[in-house]
């Protein structure tokens, strides 16, 4: 089969695939996920195949507004606070799973992130499917993450049975991941919702993130082209490094935006461009440390992380 034909918007045909035990490249606001039913343990085992992830790394549940949510976690008062305000979102909670949640979904920790999504393509599927999913990110595990339909084509090739094609991803990088384990909330994975929103919602504090990896983006090196990426404090600095490397026949680009929204939006669409046109180096100028620059400053330095 070509591979473009697996591309499609028939949501109906996607939800045949998922229901026969097929796996389908979705779209969400942030990126492009890798859907299994969350329950079928051999649909789920070949999403962990196709990504090349190891089976210990948890998955994220993706939910219907319309499913009962109690059914998968267990939500405290700041949880579900956060819940009602965010979701459907860019907003992943880690809350104690319940019985329901096999030990494949959560890499066999007591755990388990749930999420609804904040694309209506998709909440129509997951309508359609009438059951969860798990849809980490549809990509090479440690690779850089799909915006499109195509990116999901060419990163996994034919090993995904069906790609839904929703457009361009709205914001470009993955959801805040938010431990709301006990009365202490920590933000495993930044994103587009902020530290400062989740403090606003809950009137808690945030701790700073401790412990070991117990949610998806927690790895030290991830989100990596095959370009070597430097992080450089300024775009002088970075002009500066790339003349220098021109200058002794190394290929390098600057990957820089003055907008946070913008940089999100374009940042694995840079790192994927760097590849395809065969760039030696990526030198990348670190947003400011607040809000959506918290998210891209993390997703940089762990891209850098992977030399």
């Amino acid at each position: 089969m070509n591979l473009s034909s697996r591309i499609t918007q028939d949501i109906d045909k996607a939800c045949l695939v998922l229901q026969q035990g097929g796996i389908v490249g979705i779209p969400t606001e942030t990126v492009y996920g890798l859907a299994a039913v969350a329950l079928n343990a051999e649909a789920v085992s070949r999403v962990f195949q196709a990504k090349g992830r190891p089976t210990s790394h948890p998955l994220i549940v993706h939910l219907s507004p319309h499913d009962d949510i109690n059914r998968w976690g267990v939500l405290n008062e700041s949880a579900q606070a956060l819940a009602n305000a965010l979701w459907p979102g860019p907003l992943t909670l880690l809350v104690p799973r319940t019985r329901l949640v096999p030990d494949w979904v959560t890499g066999a920790r007591e755990t388990v992130a749930l999420r609804i999504p904040a694309h209506d393509m998709t909440l129509a599927l997951l309508d359609a499917v009438s059951d969860a999913v798990v849809a980490p990110s549809a990509n090479r595990f440690g690779q850089v993450s799909p915006t499109s339909a195509e990116h999901v084509i060419n990163d996994l090739g034919d090993s995904v049975d069906l790609v839904l094609d929703g457009g361009s991803c709205a914001i470009g990088i993955e959801s805040t991941i938010v431990e709301c384990t006990n009365s202490i909330l920590q933000i495993l994975r930044p994103g587009k919702v902020s530290a400062l929103e989740v403090a606003e919602i809950t009137g808690l504090s945030i701790s700073d993130m401790a412990g070991p990896s117990r949610a998806p983006g927690m790895l030290i090196a991830h989100y990596a082209p095959n370009a070597r990426v430097e992080l450089c404090s300024t775009i002088s600095e970075a002009e500066e490094r790339r003349g220098t490397y021109i200058s002794n026949g190394t290929s390098a680009d600057v990957l820089h935006h003055d907008d946070l929204t913008s940089y999100a939006l374009s940042l694995y669409d840079h790192l994927r461009n760097a590849d395809l046109r065969g760039c030696d180096v990526v030198l990348a100028v670190l947003p400011p440390d607040v809000g959506l620059g918290i998210a891209i400053r993390d997703r940089l330095s762990k891209a850098a992380a992977s030399n």
